[in-house]
C-alpha cells in the first residue's frame, strides 16, 4: 500500500525516532509499505518520519546506481547489490569513517521541488537490525553512503537543508514558505481522528 509522503513544514519531520522493540508482522507491512511509496515517488531511500510515523526505521534501494557509486561490504561479505535491495534499516546507528568530504546536489521526497548541494562524509559504517531483529554492520562509500546519511538525518530529525549554505537558502526560501504553508492547510484540513493517526 503506498503511504502519503509528508511535506516539509509538517512537525513529524522535526521529530527524533523512537527506538523499535517489537520485530513483529506489523513492522514488516510498514516496511513493505515504505518500500512500495519510495518506488512509487522514485525515490532511493525513505524514512519513517517521512511517511508521519517517528521511528528509527528507514528503506533504501540503490540498486540502480553505477557499480563505480557501490563500495560497500554488509557483514564483512559483498553480496550482489540486487540480492540485498531494497533494504530495511532499523535502529541504526552511523559511524562517520575518517577521510574525505564529497558535495553532491541532493533532492528529497519531503521537498518537492527543492534541490541543494550537500556536503557530507565520503564513507560511513551503520550498525543496525533487520526486520527480525538480527545485527548487521554495513560499510559504505560514495553515493550509497549519501544516501545512508540523508535517511539517517531523518530518523533523527534532521533534513537536507539544514546542511545548506545561506546562499541556497535564500534561493529555497519561496519554495519552502509554499511548502509550510501547505502543510499549515493541511493540517487545518485534518480531523482530530487523521492527527492522531499520523503521530508517532
Amino acid at each position: 500500500m503506498t503511504l502519503r509522503v509528508t511535506r516539509y513544514g509538517e512537525p513529524v519531520l522535526r521529530q527524533t525516532g523512537k527506538r523499535i522493540e517489537r520485530f513483529d508482522d506489523e513492522l514488516k507491512q510498514l516496511a513493505a509499505d515504505m518500500i512500495e511509496t519510495m518506488r512509487a515517488e522514485d525515490g532511493v531511500g525513505l524514512a519513517a518520519q517521512q511517511i508521519g510515523r517517528a521511528l528509527l526505521l528507514f528503506v533504501v534501494d540503490v540498486s540502480m546506481l553505477p557499480p563505480e557509486d557501490l563500495d560497500y561490504d554488509l557483514d564483512g561479505k559483498r553480496p550482489p547489490i540486487e540480492l540485498i535491495m531494497p533494504m530495511a534499516l532499523v535502529n541504526a546507528q552511523v559511524k562517520i569513517l575518517p577521510g574525505r568530504t564529497a558535495t553532491g546536489e541532493e533532492g528529497c521526497l519531503s521537498f518537492p521541488g527543492v534541490r541543494g548541494d550537500v556536503t557530507r562524509p565520503l564513507s560511513v559504517e551503520v550498525s543496525y537490525q533487520d526486520l527480525d531483529g538480527a545485527p548487521h554492520h554495513l560499510r559504505a562509500s560514495g553515493w550509497f553512503a549519501r544516501v545512508l546519511q540523508h535517511e539517517f538525518d531523518h530518523t533523527q530529525g534532521v533534513l537536507f537543508i539544514d546542511h545548506f549554505s545561506s546562499r541556497q537558502l535564500r534561493n529555497a526560501e519561496t519554495k519552502l514558505k509554499q511548502l509550510k504553508r501547505a502543510a499549515r492547510q493541511r493540517q487545518k484540513e485534518e480531523t482530530p481522528e487523521n492527527s492522531s493517526e499520523q503521530g508517532a
